[in-house]
């Protein structure tokens, strides 16, 4: 190892809202930042394509340009930061920069969960380190636990809240905000949510965090299809009210965990019960726990969503690459080897369930029901009927565990009886 005292020089592909942030942390804590890795560490160039319009907005002695290529040739710039997104131009970027020899910093979530196996082996290969704190929890540290802190555990299983905007918007509808289009309109005049919602209100911002959590924790090469995926989008104020009225929180969660060798992962809108830390997580905040064989349950809690939250694991990372290069210490951290475990399907899935639908109001009708639910295995814990009006009842069902396909083809059957008006909706329970 051969240390070094020259300044770290950094270069910034795209200028957002996550860019500025990182680059107003490495600019207004620079001698703190400078004590830590024992030399400074500079913004030498950013790169944006609006760069005539962001000029006011950096200092001097950092170069603005449009072109990411002057970033990727500049001999002052050691660690890249990416932080456009996507997997187009970015993922082209990031190759580039790892195949010259420059270490990354990424924030990009979807790039890590169609391509983090393969980014990881092109950095050993090239003796780069390469950091993604960001990508996942925003200002949460998360990453790294799953690749040092916890590395000499066994992960059991991996659950969390790792989406800000779902869950402003669940807990704004829960203390009676309004549904899901007047809450979410809120949130997007607050910037809690962006002009097109649907990679968050939809669940694929969630799904692509917990491909890379899953992966990383349980070393194996899941695949973004693999996971199953259901977003809010169908979560009405009455079922967040029925829920609380059983003892349950609703909350948008990620859940993977080992199965009979096998890896269960999915994410959709889940009742959680209000005994449970999660169930308290409020606003934009994201909580991930992580279940380890030796360490047992821990919990990582903090801002998931904002520039510096996001800005603050980026130069966490940029820290980190920086003291590497210092060190001459840059690719220790080894790429994990990445098994093909089989992924649970959807079918095979096993969970309790929520379930709420509008009957005849008439003797004989929940006998019915509860024939159909048997017929499928589906075993029933708890029953509750609402007010009728009209001769229409509201029913509750609360079942006990069981597999997927056998829940949905009872729900079939239900829905064919002449006494159920409609099946309204269903939510998984997570105990």
């Amino acid at each position: 190892m051969v240390q070094t005292d020259a300044p770290v020089g950094v270069g910034i592909i795209g200028f957002g809202t996550v860019g500025q942030g990182a680059y107003t942390i490495l600019r207004d804590n620079a001698p703190t930042i400078a004590r830590q890795v024992g030399v400074p560490v500079q913004t030498r160039m950013v790169a944006d394509i609006r760069a005539a319009e962001l000029g006011g907005r950096v200092g001097p002695g950092v170069e603005l340009v449009t072109d990411a290529r002057r970033v990727l040739e500049s001999p002052d710039v050691q660690i890249v930061c990416e932080l456009i997104g996507g997997v187009g131009a970015a993922a082209e970027i990031v190759r580039e920069a790892l195949s010259a020899g420059k270490h990354v910093v990424t924030a990009n979530k979807e790039l890590l969960a169609r391509q983090g196996p393969e980014l990881l082996r092109l950095a050993e290969e090239n003796g780069c380190d390469f950091y993604f704190e960001a990508s996942v929890g925003g200002g949460i540290p998360i990453i790294s636990p799953l690749r040092v802190g916890l590395a000499g555990n066994r992960v059991e299983r991996i659950l969390g809240i790792v989406n800000g905007t779902t869950n402003y918007i669940l807990t704004a509808m829960a203390a009676g905000g309004g549904d899901l289009p007047s809450v979410l309109k809120e949130a997007q005049e607050l910037g809690y949510a962006e002009a097109d919602p649907t990679n968050d209100v939809e669940g694929f911002d969630a799904r692509y965090k917990l491909t890379i959590l899953a992966s990383l924790g349980f070393h194996a090469r899941i695949r973004v299809e693999q996971i199953l995926c259901e977003g809010i989008t169908g979560v009405v104020p009455q079922d967040i009210e029925y829920a609380r009225e059983l003892g349950y929180g609703v909350k948008l969660l990620a859940i993977a965990r080992r199965v009979d060798g096998r890896i269960e992962a999915r994410v959709h809108p889940t009742l959680v019960p209000f005994s449970h830390p999660i169930a308290s997580v409020a606003g934009v905040n994201n909580a991930i726990y992580v279940t380890g064989n030796a360490v047992g349950d821990t919990m990582f809690f903090g801002p998931g969503a904002g520039g510096l939250a996001a800005g603050s694991a980026v130069v966490g990372d940029i820290i980190e690459v920086a003291r590497n290069i210092r060190a001459g210490a840059c690719g220790r951290l080894r790429c994990p080897e990445f098994r093909d475990l089989p992924v649970v399907p959807p079918d095979d899935i096993t969970a309790r369930y929520y379930v709420r639908m509008r009957v005849t109001d008439a003797p004989g009708v929940l006998a019915a029901i509860a024939s159909e639910f048997g017929a499928e295995g589906v075993s029933i814990a708890a029953v509750i009927q609402k007010d009728s009006h009209e001769g229409v009842a509201e029913i509750i069902f609360l079942t006990h565990e069981v597999r997927e396909k056998s829940f949905r083809d009872a729900l079939e059957r239900i829905g064919q009886l002449s006494v159920v008006e409609k099946v309204c909706a269903f939510l998984r329970v997570e105990e």
